[in-house]
């Protein structure tokens, strides 16, 4: 693997939303071998934190979600549209 690949694959594990699902389809790295390669690459403190952010979460594990499609947007989120900003 490139170091970018690693750094993207790191980029998506922090990440909320993006799921172990997403992960393998994208690089054909399952959970455990994402935790390795997290291990591996991180610094143990940092690693600890990941660990205690990920344990648990539902929105990692795509079985777990509570919506099955799309993605989340808050309600306070602006929309956007033709490059401006729109207003409430």
């Amino acid at each position: 693997m490139t170091d970018r690949e690693i750094d993207r694959i790191i980029e998506m594990a922090w990440e909320d939303r993006t799921t172990f699902d997403a992960i393998q389809f994208q690089f054909g790295l399952k959970e455990q071998e994402v935790i390795d390669l997290m291990r591996r690459e991180m610094k143990p403190s940092s690693f600890r934190l990941w660990r205690q952010r990920v344990t648990g979460r539902a929105t990692k594990h795509q079985a777990k979600r509570e919506f099955e499609k799309g993605r989340f947007k808050c309600t306070r989120q602006r929309n956007i549209s033709n490059n401006k900003i729109s207003k409430r």
